[in-house]
């Protein structure tokens, strides 16, 4: 035989994995934490994840849970973010049609719409909300001085789904 000999060649056959398609949200893990809950015998340990999905096509949601692996935490949210998905608003300009502020829990935040070619102007959780909802110009003000992540994340959600109503 030649040099193509062997099992692994390639080919459609039987027991080939089939081809992954791309998924059809983009999603963004923006918080990872391990989290103790006390027991009568000590700390048991779990993890929190914070994740956000979306199309880029004015579609975005927040899922957050809780799992005794990172992979669960992972998988709990990204099924809780898809619950939780809403459309956006979204100008022909790739920006939101006006200015909304929201606030949740410590966190206070502005959104304003930008001209075409400005950018995503925003930071943190800000920034990844508005890029997974697929708006391509907007100036994103964090005006409190939380540094939570998930509160920030929430805000923003919150913000967007004023502009939703």
């Amino acid at each position: 035989m030649g040099p193509k000999s062997g099992k692994n060649q390639g080919g459609n056959r039987r027991g080939a994995r089939p081809r992954r398609e791309k998924p059809e949200y983009d999603q963004k893990l923006v918080d990872l934490r391990r989290v103790a809950r006390v027991m009568a015998g000590g700390r048991r340990f779990s993890f929190r994840a914070t994740l956000i999905i979306g199309n880029k096509k004015g579609m975005v949601g927040l899922g957050t849970a809780k799992g005794s692996d990172t992979a669960i935490a992972i998988d709990k949210a990204f099924k809780k973010a898809r619950k939780e998905l809403f459309t956006v608003p979204l100008t022909k300009d790739g920006t939101i049609p006006y200015e909304v502020s929201a606030k949740f829990a410590g966190s206070r935040l502005l959104l304003r719409p930008a001209h075409a070619g400005r950018g995503i102007m925003a930071g943190g959780p800000v920034r990844i909300v508005c890029d997974l909802a697929g708006i391509n110009n907007i100036t994103g003000k964090i005006i409190s001085r939380s540094t939570n992540k998930l509160n920030n994340a929430k805000a923003t959600i919150t913000a967007l789904q004023k502009l939703a109503s």
